[in-house]
């Protein structure tokens, strides 16, 4: 298994994207379009606060376990 420092990746042109749950009034989580290597994830309500970021493919395994 490697466990090599990973590098975060550049956000600076992200495109972010509300939760479809969140019904818009900004209480949810967004999600940035357009990083291939990481979906980055952060707190709507805290746009500068911390960024988690997840491989695509746990990414999707996420998804699937939600039924999505």
């Amino acid at each position: 298994m490697n466990h090599a420092p990973r590098t975060a990746p550049d956000l600076s042109e992200a495109t972010w994207r509300g939760s479809t749950y969140s019904g818009g009034n900004n209480e949810c989580v967004e999600m940035a379009d357009g990083i291939s290597t990481a979906v980055p994830v952060r707190d709507s309500k805290r746009p500068l606060g911390p960024v988690v970021a997840f491989g695509p493919r746990a990414w999707r395994e996420f998804l699937s376990s939600l039924g999505r």
